[in-house]
């Protein structure tokens, strides 16, 4: 009686059980923005939105506006703070910015580069 045949047998019995037992990773998930602001206030007659920023920002940079009904890109060209233009907006600080379309309250702000 042979005993080559059985060990063959028990060989691929055991590589097939282990091959069932392994988890497949689930496919990896395009990271989603994280949004460094927030629009707090809208002036829909002189179009200035106020933003609340999660970290500093400067003058030039292009945003990302989403909410609900908002969604839009545009370079930020003008930030005041205080009534006074400034070339960084603060981190934390509500800072007004002069937008082309209506945001509303909510609305998050993303980095648009």
């Amino acid at each position: 009686m042979p005993k080559t045949k059985s060990k063959k047998k028990t060989k691929a019995v055991k590589k097939a059980a282990k091959k069932a037992g392994k988890k497949t990773r689930a496919p990896k998930k395009a990271k989603t923005p994280k949004p460094i602001g927030a629009v707090t206030h809208f002036y829909g007659d002189i179009e200035v939105a106020i933003v609340k920023f999660k970290k500093a920002v400067k003058t030039g940079a292009k945003l990302h506006y989403k909410g609900a009904t908002t969604d839009f890109e545009e370079v930020a060209k003008s930030m005041q703070y205080n009534h006074k233009p400034v070339a960084v907006a603060p981190k934390g600080k509500e800072v007004g910015i002069k937008v082309k379309d209506k945001v509303r309250e909510g609305d998050e702000v993303f980095d648009a580069e």
